[in-house]
């Protein structure tokens, strides 16, 4: 990889609308870029005012992902962490919530030495100061900084003036990409720039020129529509990119490369060009993606299921695992409220294995405990993750224990018998925010587990984010009956992974292996799950 004297910043804004995919541009450009030979990363630049969406309900903001340092982020780190198949931190997420944050603290410490604290120059600076520390602590050659939202909103102001100042100080050394919809009226059957036009406007309002626009459409932009965005942006024409809808975001890398947006950003950078980007294990994913040699059906037992982006790193390690088994994996969503008794094998009809996701709290509880009773009971490949860990343990413990009233203290505190209970260090704490059990934790496996075989190593390291753990004073109690302790933290002792033997696969990790599953890089156990279920159904 090149590591460059200086480091370059290229920060991404859009317009029109949310949700046009602002970080699956920035991710295949990263991507892009280093298959060129760079050293890239991704930041994000969340307007809101929380200090991280870790207290946020997933029906507001989707999943909550978690680095390998414990900090709870925004989903799209999960993106560039597929896409760039290397680890994100802390830095590489930054919140409204956290620049007041550190800026008041600076203030009762009377770092400003009496002056009147303001949006500017005291929190663009502190913006400034996020912005470049990885490039300046980490030693990136390139740093795309994702604003979150879009232009116009009052919340991102404070980022764009920043990012405009940035650009001033910079020089050619940072650049703007703008990512706007031109979309198309199907009475009168044409692509319209206006609003592009007047994203743009806005952005110029405010001081920021773009030197690429990426524009989001659902079909091909003529060259004459190229030329007048050009035109009345102030852009080259060359730097008018076309970013039409594909079946997969994993595609968009590919069709960036198309388009030579990373030419054009190198070119804009004064940065050689290097090699032209093979992709060669990209698209053997892609091709094995596209042409499954089988499909199967697996069930995700979720109570946010409404909102598919509350579990996006399963069903993507899902797509993962199946493109490497050669098969499609198609998700049945069901709510597990909506679970009884009666409709159970109905609502699991046709289901080859079953997913218990993570959550918190106890809405939803009894019917995933259902679900979990008839995957051990039918023999189906069982893989339940963190919460779906415990609720494996309370049925098991319910059923084949006969301890009726087991539960966790969190969803019942007066239960007779705690099977999962407060961790320690976490009885003290009253606060929500940050204050779990969260980032990487070593396990290790007992060689004659099914995880062992999946991991091909006794020696692991995942992502946790929890609160309640297995309580091993009922440890004797469950191995007797059949349901082993196969991980175990070797620093605290706790239970991290639970098997039960006489089963095709039926595994439960109390941390979050979807995290670290990536296009080039499957995570094992959504690999071996997944074989599991095209074994169990031959």
């Amino acid at each position: 990889m090149k590591i460059l004297s200086t480091t370059k910043y290229i920060f991404v804004t859009g317009g029109v609308t949310s949700s046009l995919g602002k970080g699956i541009i920035a991710s295949s450009l990263a991507k892009l870029l280093q298959a060129r030979g760079y050293k890239v990363t991704i930041q994000k630049l969340d307007p809101y005012i929380n200090v991280d969406p870790g207290t946020l309900n997933p029906y507001e903001h989707g999943e909550c992902y978690v680095t390998e340092d414990g900090a709870e982020t925004d989903l799209d780190l999960g993106h560039y962490e597929r896409f760039l198949n290397s680890p994100t931190s802390q830095a590489n997420n930054v919140t409204t919530g956290r620049i007041y944050q550190s800026v008041i603290n600076k203030e009762r410490r009377g770092d400003y030495l009496g002056k009147t604290v303001q949006i500017i120059p005291h929190i663009t600076d502190e913006i400034k100061k996020y912005i470049k520390y990885l490039g300046s602590k980490k030693k990136f050659d390139v740093v795309i900084s994702e604003i979150g939202g879009t232009v116009g909103d009052i919340e991102s102001l404070p980022y764009i003036e920043a990012v405009r100042q940035l650009k001033w100080e910079m020089g050619t050394d940072a650049l703007f990409i703008h990512l706007t919809l031109v979309p198309y009226l199907s009475a009168s059957g044409e692509l319209k720039t206006k609003p592009t036009q007047h994203s743009v406007k806005a952005l110029l309002e405010n001081g920021v020129q773009p030197d690429v626009l990426v524009l989001r459409t659902e079909h091909p932009l003529s060259p004459g529509l190229k030329e007048k965005v050009a035109l009345f942006c102030n852009v080259n024409k060359e730097a008018v990119i076309e970013s039409i809808d594909v079946p997969t975001i994993y595609e968009v890398p590919i069709k960036m490369k198309e388009e030579k947006l990373d030419e054009i950003v190198l070119k804009k950078l004064g940065l050689p060009l290097g090699e032209p980007p093979e992709l060669k294990d990209w698209n053997d994913f892609l091709f094995r993606y596209k042409n499954p040699k089988r499909e199967v059906k697996v069930a995700l037992i979720g109570k946010y299921v409404e909102l598919r982006d509350a579990y996006k790193s399963i069903s993507e390690a899902l797509i993962h695992s199946g493109a490497a088994n050669e098969c499609r994996v198609k998700v049945e969503w069901i709510h597990s409220e909506r679970v009884n008794e009666e409709n159970i094998e109905r609502k699991l009809k046709g289901c080859g294995g079953i997913i218990i996701a993570p959550g918190f709290g106890y809405r939803g509880i009894e019917g995933k405990i259902i679900a979990a009773r008839y995957a051990r009971l039918n023999k189906i490949p069982f893989f339940g993750i963190c919460l779906g860990m415990q609720i494996a343990v309370i049925e098991f413990a319910r059923d084949v224990l006969n301890l009726c009233d087991a539960d966790s203290t969190e969803m019942n505190s007066e239960t007779k018998f705690p099977v999962i209970d407060l961790m320690e260090e976490q009885k003290e704490i009253s606060d929500k925010g940050g204050t779990m059990r969260l980032g990487a934790y070593s396990c290790h496996l007992k060689k004659d587990s099914k995880s062992y075989a999946a991991y091909g190593k006794s020696k692991i390291t995942e992502r946790h984010r929890h609160r309640y753990e297995f309580n091993d004073s009922y440890l004797k109690l469950f191995e007797d009956a059949g349901m082993r302790a196969v991980g175990v933290n070797p620093e605290t002792n706790l239970v991290e992974v639970i098997e039960i033997q006489d089963h095709p696969w039926f595994v439960g990790v109390q941390f979050h292996p979807e995290y670290s599953s990536t296009v080039l890089q499957p995570h094992p156990l959504f690999v071996a799950f997944i074989k599991s279920v095209l074994d169990n159904i031959k």
